[in-house]
């Protein structure tokens, strides 16, 4: 095996990369740049991580992965590797935070793992039970990327298991909130119980009342009607007392707290159908419910579930957005470093973070100097240089060079966690928004009661019979299933054309909002632009192109790589040495023996390098353009300047001209430097309610919190310091290729890039909520016209019983033949 894989310092040179054709890397199939190409092997990798998990898979007889994954999904990534010790998972605040012992003298714990995408993951992921001695089972969720194991310590140590899974390409980390997380989890696996008995039930019930239906017409012996009638008691009985047991206490909260709920006649309903039911199979006389009563239990409780799943994905997102932040930590001890649990640090420790590291704590830089990429938090894609003194913020990553960082805050009270509990919070309060159907229930219910009860005594002083009749005759057919499904129905029909056309909404509130949308506010980066640096100009020598390129892939910056992005087809160079970075200024290093600097003017010149004329005119333009320029010097002398930028979207334009055509106000509000963000915005010739540049995350979030206030706000964003905003907004929408973290805390998104698709999802969400609308008229025009019937004798529950699937049957197809979101949108 070892002879197929290429050295991780092997260097092609010359005549050789002449020669070589592109290729393919081995492990995840996307190109490999030129200058990695071994043309005396024939497996090529695009990096060192591919390479790792490659040399790994064959070793341990896993080459099966590559199969699954062709049939799995046509996606490819490239592998994370990150060659770390995880000696913190062997830490003992570590075991008692995270790990839960088991029969048996075992030990179950929870990661979460980076880099899962497919079902081919599944299969490598718990291939770790065979191929780790110890390790008993591994269970992976692909939905949430949580991997569960289930191990003998006596045999193995977490940490053996964190390295075997990091070399097969998902490095893992701590899961926040087990706890929570395992209630919640009770929580649905008790209504999914429920659910399943529900459905068991009305489907038993449906097919024994519909063969008392059939005896009714052809005639049926007396011992078969009642052997039905018992038979569907029976099936009924457990959906009554089990599976609508959380109606039956929603409806008892209301009661004690004296406020009409929804539960309350869905509850009285339930009842009252049940007991006269009952009553009528003991009597042998009399109309049965129990079909209209178990469907009506299962409907309800399926909507109950979507609910649910709707708050456990407003949790995931904090959840996630924790998650960012590195969950162990290099301590500088007495005796040494040593890896801990970065939630046991505490405010005066000392840790230790390298080049290409995340900073697991708030603190103070006591040693050394480097660059941090602070995008995480802000937005700007430039990193920050900093100093001696200079504060960091956990989740930024260290870019260039070792620091000593000394603790101020860890775990909950670091600026991340703050801003997680600023989306958990968000989200919840978004969460309790009350539906279009539900702004009336309360007045719904009282109403269906007092209908009811006057009813029952009206007819009482006639007859007794009829009047529970007549009543139960009212309950049922005013069982708010129309007007429950209304909304829910119409939203669902909308967000499944939606999904088709590459919009994803996360629930009915989004969609509500997005119709009556007042105020569009932007973030710039990833957003109005394309979020990633390109070059847009080049002067001077090209001849310099392919050495600039050698020396840039070497470089851990992101105008280092927008830079080997833009040269990966030129030609071919010497040997790079004597690499040397200038923390804030650039990079040096000589090539076939000649010393290049390439960095920014300034740097430039601090070493005396003076700007040629013919470039320095070029120059005052890139940067009056909002540009970001570097300058190329070859023994000493400036050849080259090279400008890039964060081009605008080709649509961007022609999308916010559509929303202001439609009454909505544009603002921008980004993290990004105020001048940068000037330009952007001069650009597209629009009326802008307001642009504003250097916002941090807790900015953004109080400036949109500030707008709700008076408007419907739509956020529209894609990184992580976008996350707080786009929860606190009535609406905050992820783009395409955004951050995970905003995706989790968005309400929609789009799969597909460009603006266009925001104007797409506006339209659409107007014309679901016209949908919404008329299915609502419908449904208390239906419960109008019912009661009425009812209350007056002319409608009996067999009747109602009826004409109440019917009403339902007629919501669902205002609900899913109306068109909503479409192509011409």
């Amino acid at each position: 095996m070892s002879a197929a894989v290429p050295r991780a310092d092997a260097l092609v040179t010359g005549n050789q990369l002449a020669a070589v054709e592109p290729c393919s890397c081995s492990h995840c199939g996307l190109p490999v740049a030129r200058g990695d190409v071994d043309p005396h092997s024939d497996k090529q990798f695009c990096c060192y991580g591919c390479r790792t998990v490659y040399e790994v898979l064959a070793s341990a007889g896993l080459d099966n992965y590559y199969a699954l994954r062709e049939r799995a999904t046509p996606e490819r990534r490239a592998a994370v590797a990150t060659n770390r010790g995880y000696e913190a998972f062997d830490d003992p605040s570590f075991q008692a935070l995270y790990c839960r012992p088991q029969p048996g003298g075992l030990v179950a714990v929870e990661l979460y793992l980076e880099g899962v995408h497919c079902a081919a993951c599944v299969w490598l992921v718990e291939r770790v039970s065979v191929v780790v001695k110890g390790s008993v089972s591994a269970t992976l969720d692909i939905g949430r990327s949580i991997v569960t194991l289930v191990y003998d310590p006596t045999h193995v140590k977490l940490s053996a298991l964190g390295r075997a899974l990091d070399r097969l390409g998902y490095p893992p980390h701590a899961v926040r909130g087990a706890d929570g997380l395992a209630m919640r989890r009770r929580e649905q696996r008790s209504l999914l119980i429920r659910l399943g008995v529900a459905a068991a039930a009305s489907g038993n019930a449906m097919l024994m009342a519909l063969a008392l239906y059939s005896g009714r017409f052809s005639g049926m012996d007396a011992e078969y009607v009642a052997l039905f009638r018992w038979g569907s008691l029976l099936v009924t009985l457990p959906a009554v007392t089990y599976c609508a047991w959380p109606f039956f206490r929603g409806a008892w909260a209301s009661l004690l707290v004296r406020r009409a709920h929804m539960d309350l006649p869905i509850a009285v309903g339930i009842s009252a159908g049940f007991i006269g039911g009952a009553a009528a199979t003991v009597m042998g006389r009399g109309e049965v419910y129990f079909d209209t009563i178990t469907v009506l239990i299962f409907l309800l409780l399926v909507g109950r579930w979507i609910q649910l799943r709707q708050h456990d994905m407003a949790r995931s997102a904090a959840e996630l957005l924790y998650s960012l932040a590195p969950s162990t930590a290099m301590r500088i001890d007495p005796d040494g470093t040593k890896q801990v649990p970065a939630d046991s640090l505490l405010a005066g420790d000392r840790v230790e973070v390298r080049a290409a590291e995340s900073i697991p704590a708030d603190g103070i830089v006591l040693e050394g100097r480097s660059t941090v990429d602070t995008s995480l938090l802000t937005g700007e894609p430039t990193p920050e240089v900093v100093d001696v003194g200079a504060k960091v913020c956990a989740g930024t990553t260290n870019l260039r060079a070792p620091i000593i960082v000394q603790v101020e805050r860890a775990g909950l009270e670091t600026r991340i966690a703050k801003l997680m509990k600023s989306v958990e919070e968000a989200a919840q309060r978004r969460a309790r928004v009350v539906r279009v159907a539900d702004r009336i229930s309360a007045q719904f219910s009282v109403a269906v009661l007092l209908m009811a009860a006057l009813t029952f005594a009206g007819w009482y002083t006639i007859d007794p019979h009829r009047g529970f009749e007549n009543m139960i005759a009212l309950l049922v057919v005013t069982c708010p299933c129309a007007l429950g499904m209304a909304t829910p129905l119409a939203v669902t029909a909308a967000l499944g054309r939606a999904a088709r056309r590459g919009l994803l909404v996360k629930g009915g509130d989004a969609l509500e909002s997005l119709a009556q949308a007042e105020i569009v506010v932007f973030d710039k980066t990833g957003t109005l632009t394309e979020g990633c640096l390109k070059l847009v100009a080049w002067q001077g020598d090209h001849s310099v192109r392919p050495m600039v390129r050698a020396i840039e892939q070497k470089a851990v910056h992101p105008v280092a790589s927008a830079m080997t992005r833009a040269l990966a087809d030129d030609g071919p160079c010497g040997a790079v040495s004597e690499l040397e970075h200038a923390v804030g200024g650039g990079v040096s290093a000589r090539v076939d023996g000649a010393l290049y600097r390439i960095g920014s003017p300034r740097w430039m010149a601090q070493l005396g390098l003076m700007t040629p004329p013919e470039l320095t005119e070029n120059l005052t333009a890139q940067v009056a353009l909002g540009h970001t320029p570097v300058l190329v010097a070859k023994e000493g002398s400036v050849v080259a300047l090279a400008a890039f930028a964060d081009p605008i979207r080709d649509d961007t334009e022609t999308s916010l001209r559509a929303l202001c055509d439609m009454g909505i106000r544009c603002a921008v509000l980004s993290g990004d430097h105020s001048d940068a963000v000037q330009v952007v915005a001069g650009r597209v010739n629009i009326p802008w309610l307001f642009v504003e540049g250097g916002a941090t995350p807790e900015m953004k979030l109080e400036r949109v919190e500030q707008l709700t206030k008076t408007h419907k706000v739509v956020m529209i964003g894609d990184g992580v310091n976008d996350a707080a905003a786009l929860s606190a907004a009535t609406v905050g929408v992820a783009v395409h290729g955004g951050a995970e973290a905003s995706l989790a805390a968005a309400d929609a998104f789009s799969t597909e890039p460009g603006l266009g698709r925001m104007v797409e999802l506006v339209v659409g969400a107007r014309r679901t909520l016209t949908v919404i609308k008329r299915g609502l008229v419908f449904s208390l025009i239906y419960n109008v016209i019912g009661t009425a019937l009812a209350m007056f004798g002319w409608l009996n529950p067999l009747v109602a019983a009826i004409l109440m699937p019917l009403s339902s049957l007629t919501v669902v197809t205002n609900a899913f033949r109306s068109a909503t979101f479409r192509k011409e949108a």
